[in-house]
């Protein structure tokens, strides 16, 4: 038994360096990638235990003292918590049913243009507003919305309308957070998308015209399955990031009579670690987020297996 076992672990073995002496550079290309994820990703890990610990600057990490689960029971007694949950959940729900299927449909639209010139012009177009900051991003909201002269309300003004301070409204503060992610991001968020389309075996649309399929027939029977799989995992992916909102956007547009619609973990943390060096606390919060984050993404992959047969590996 013993000796079949190692028989099959030498022959594993063998087929793994089989595999990388085939295509040596391809492995050596993911050495800086596997050094940043190590370096940047597992080894902060350790700094995690800052959630059981008081931590004091002086005493250093090792020898501060050992709280346990305090931090953690103080966070769940505390009377926003319930508000920034429920923050924190509208904003991921109203992203999911708003900006997720955005990039989804421009990506089919943009497959139907044929004019390859004109193709890339609106690609062009779609991905520029990604490579702005948010301070950009903000400061373009600002010049439209500020009542102080802004595009819009003096748009509003001239037609005989109210002027209304959107960026101080906490009414209008999450249609317009969404509306900047849309903007900056749902182009970007095409390319994936279109890939997969490009993937799609031409002999699949050949014969649906054959057969007399029209335009929309062929997205609805052939693209959009084709993709399927992949729009499952990108959900399932995001999903896992159920309670982490854009905390730079948020700080940048929160003011004070927004903060009891805006206010999320993101933004707690930022405040309550960054600016007030609550370090220990802020790490129980963040634990908190990433314990809930891979809950959901197993749970959302066991039910894609059972729906679908397939998930996210």
């Amino acid at each position: 038994m013993e000796l079949a076992r190692y028989k099959n672990s030498a022959l594993r073995w063998n087929k793994s360096m089989g595999r990388i002496l085939r295509r040596p550079w391809l492995y050596i290309l993911m050495i800086p990638g596997i050094i940043h994820i190590i370096i940047f990703e597992y080894i902060p890990i350790w700094g995690l235990a800052l959630a059981f610990k008081d931590y004091n600057p002086v005493l250093g990490f090792f020898k501060s003292p050992w709280v346990g689960l305090k931090h953690f029971y103080r966070f769940f007694s505390i009377s926003s918590f319930y508000i920034l949950l429920r923050n924190t959940l509208v904003f991921f729900a109203l992203s999911l049913i708003f900006y997720f299927p955005i990039p989804i449909l421009l990506a089919l639209m943009l497959n139907e243009l044929k004019n390859i010139y004109f193709k890339r012009t609106i690609q062009t177009i779609v991905y520029l507003p990604h490579f702005l900051s948010w301070v950009v991003i903000m400061s373009i909201t600002y010049i439209f919305f500020t009542p102080a002269g802004g595009v819009i309300p003096n748009l509003l003004e001239s037609i005989g309308m109210e002027k209304v301070n959107i960026l101080m409204d906490p009414k209008y503060f999450r249609a317009m957070i969404i509306g900047q992610q849309i903007w900056k991001d749902a182009g970007w968020g095409t390319i994936i998308f279109l890939a997969a389309i490009t993937g799609i075996s031409i002999e699949l649309y050949e014969s649906a015209i054959i057969d007399g399929a029209t335009r929309w027939q062929q997205a609805r029977y052939i693209t959009i399955p084709s993709i399927s799989r992949l729009i499952v995992i990108i959900l399932i992916l995001r999903l896992g990031n159920i309670l982490s909102v854009g905390h730079t956007q948020l700080i940048l547009m929160l003011t004070p009579p927004t903060r009891d619609v805006g206010e999320v973990f993101d933004t707690y943390i930022y405040r309550n670690g960054i600016q007030m060096g609550l370090f220990s606390y802020t790490t129980a919060v963040g634990l908190f987020k990433m314990v809930v984050g891979a809950v959901m993404v197993g749970l959302s992959h066991s039910l894609a297996k059972k729906v679908r047969g397939e998930g996210l590996f």
